[in-house]
């Protein structure tokens, strides 16, 4: 009896376990840990143009550390091709603005932090599915003390404000969020 019961097992294991393997390749599951959303069947390259500053305060690194971030964000999180021209996605836009401003006042009457903010016109064009076109800003801000110079943490404050931009624009185009 055990004889039968343990040929039973043994020939019901792997044919549980060819079921089980139909099953999974019978299905098709798309998982994405980055968050993007493209059928690369469909969508192969992307075009991102170079974002000019037409903001009034300029500083003048920003342009090639936004330009650069932009970029790196889609070679890192998608397969897409960057291409120079007639991509099947487009991005290009400007930095419309880069200010500061008191943010709080301190019990002196002295501005205690100050604010600055970066925004970003973009342009989004999917040329495999139109209606998924659109034109938005996105802006980020960042605050620090006023007893620290701008020039001291600008390069930190704006790669910070360039990070949380590029992510806006990433999950806006291609995350579908």
């Amino acid at each position: 009896m055990d004889w039968t019961r343990n040929k039973a097992r043994l020939l019901t294991a792997p044919l549980l376990a060819l079921l089980l393997l139909a099953t999974v390749c019978a299905c098709k599951v798309t998982y994405s840990f980055n968050g993007a959303s493209i059928d690369y069947n469909v969508t192969k390259t992307i075009q991102i143009e170079e974002f000019p500053i037409r903001a009034s305060y300029v500083w003048g690194p920003m342009q090639n550390i936004f330009n650069n971030e932009l970029k790196d964000i889609f070679a890192n999180h998608t397969h897409l091709t960057q291409v120079k021209r007639n991509g099947d996605l487009k991005i290009e836009g400007e930095i419309t603005q880069y200010q500061q401003r008191n943010k709080s006042v301190s019990a002196e009457g002295y501005s205690a932090q100050t604010e600055l903010s970066m925004t970003v016109n973009v342009r989004f064009t999917n040329n495999k599915k139109h209606e998924e076109d659109f034109e938005q800003t996105f802006t980020a801000t960042s605050t620090y003390e006023t007893t620290q110079s701008l020039s001291s943490v600008q390069e930190e404050l704006v790669t910070q404000m360039t990070k949380e931009i590029t992510e806006q624009i990433f999950n806006a185009t291609v995350a579908n969020w």
